[in-house]
């Protein structure tokens, strides 16, 4: 799948220090691997994410929660490699 506009990150954190990151977070069908690729968020830069913001992205389908800091390069926005946060597998 590809990013919509219509499904934008949400901000849910601002301290409104100017050196201080934003936390956002992310729901989608698509899986890490593609949301972390450089300009998948084509309006992220314009929504206000910034070097050193971090995002929790949520994989809809495989119900698993990721972690990236975000990159900005000029206005295009990229996500490092995400760190996966517990995962789908319930063992009981």
């Amino acid at each position: 799948m590809a990013y919509a506009t219509s499904n934008p990150p949400r901000m849910v954190l601002d301290l409104g220090l100017g050196s201080y990151p934003k936390l956002w977070v992310y729901a989608s069908a698509d899986a890490a691997a593609t949301v972390d690729a450089s300009g998948y968020f084509t309006d992220g830069y314009d929504r206000g994410m910034r070097d050193g913001d971090l995002i929790f992205v949520y994989a809809t389908g495989s119900k698993i929660w990721s972690a990236h800091t975000v990159t900005v390069s000029g206005t295009t926005v990229n996500l490092a490699d995400g760190t996966t946060i517990g995962s789908s597998t319930n063992s009981d």
